[in-house]
């Protein structure tokens, strides 16, 4: 007797919560409709077709269909209201919220005048780890000067191959020069490569520990280097390992340059935070050191590219010395000369 009037209870409340789930739903669906509208122009990055009085209404209506949520929720609604609301609510927030660009606006920004404006951030820092690597390199070749044995410890004789204090000048300008196959100087070029990739990104990295080993790291790599320049300016070669080296190392050792530089500029803002918090100098020296590796990683994969087919296929000093300059021109002038104002 009582099953059928449990099962038409039933029936009712579910009728029930649909009729309620109806009635909220058209209450409000104009305005869902009008968000949804908006957001798929937006989207196509057609934002110039909407008009000045739905780019004013867009944050009221991003937080309407957010209470709208919230309530269908609290009130248990059909999913299918939810779930629309939710997906709604989420692309509407990128709209609002979210920074919107195309890669190639970004490109745009960064490579016309975003990039040089964070370099110029950190001109102080810039100065600070020039005269650092300047020092380890005298370091490294006047301690191979006093101690041969120093040069071991700093370059290491299995990635030498032979370059060592003690090789002839024959020996030596055989690696410089009529190699065109990756022999000669190529093992050490590709191992400078290779560390100094690793040391521009723990250089950056590190900044947060008060530069401290950001510039210990710069210390280390440029000693390697000032090791090296000992033994061939020992047999009178410096001028032609200095053009071999200038092809990618002017690129390569300025951007080593500037992510010590920047490691130092977070580590500076970190200890000195001026009437700052901390936390906050971090953040900002972290997104201006941040923006400057992103185009770090650029200059040594164009290194890279000098490295693996300019410095094999050009064998004349001159002209390596040419090349190198050239590119360190090029870098000075994007970084320091080229002034493009904000829009």
């Amino acid at each position: 007797m009582n099953m059928p009037n449990i099962a038409m209870g039933s029936d009712i409340s579910e009728s029930s919560d649909e009729l309620r789930s109806d009635r909220f739903r058209m209450e409000r669906e104009a305005d869902w409709e009008r968000l949804d509208e908006i957001v798929t122009i937006m989207e196509k990055g057609r934002g110039k077709h909407v008009s000045d009085e739905d780019v004013l209404a867009l944050p009221t209506l991003y937080r309407t269909a957010m209470s709208s949520l919230s309530i269908a929720r609290e009130n248990s609604l059909d999913a299918g209201t939810i779930k629309y609301l939710e997906a709604l609510t989420l692309r509407a927030y990128f709209i609002v919220y979210g920074t919107r660009t195309t890669f190639w606006g970004w490109c745009r920004d960064f490579f016309g005048g975003g990039w040089s404006r964070a370099v110029r951030g950190i001109a102080p820092e810039i100065l600070v780890a020039l005269a650092v690597m300047i020092a380890g390199a005298l370091v490294g070749y006047y301690m191979v000067e006093a101690d041969n044995e120093w040069f071991y410890a700093l370059v290491g004789e299995g990635m030498a191959s032979g370059r060592v204090p003690g090789a002839s000048e024959e020996t030596l300008r055989e690696t410089m020069f009529g190699q065109t196959e990756q022999e000669g100087l190529a093992i050490f070029a590709a191992f400078l490569f290779s560390n100094n990739a690793q040391v521009s990104i723990l250089a950056f990295a590190l900044g947060f520990a008060f530069a401290v080993p950001s510039i210990l790291l710069l210390i280390h790599n440029m000693a390697l280097l000032g090791a090296m320049l000992w033994v061939f300016d020992s047999r009178g070669l410096s001028v032609d390992f200095i053009g071999w080296l200038s092809i990618h190392g002017t690129t390569e050792i300025f951007a080593i340059l500037l992510a010590g530089a920047a490691g130092i500029h977070i580590g500076r803002n970190v200890a000195f935070p001026g009437d700052k918090s901390h936390l906050q100098a971090a953040s900002i020296a972290g997104k201006r050191g941040a923006l400057v590796m992103m185009g770090v990683i650029i200059m040594l994969i164009i290194a890279g590219l000098l490295e693996g087919f300019a410095r094999q296929l050009v064998d004349n000093t001159l002209w390596r010395y040419i090349i190198g300059g050239t590119m360190l021109l090029f870098w000075l002038g994007y970084f320091f000369l080229f002034r493009r104002s904000r829009v």
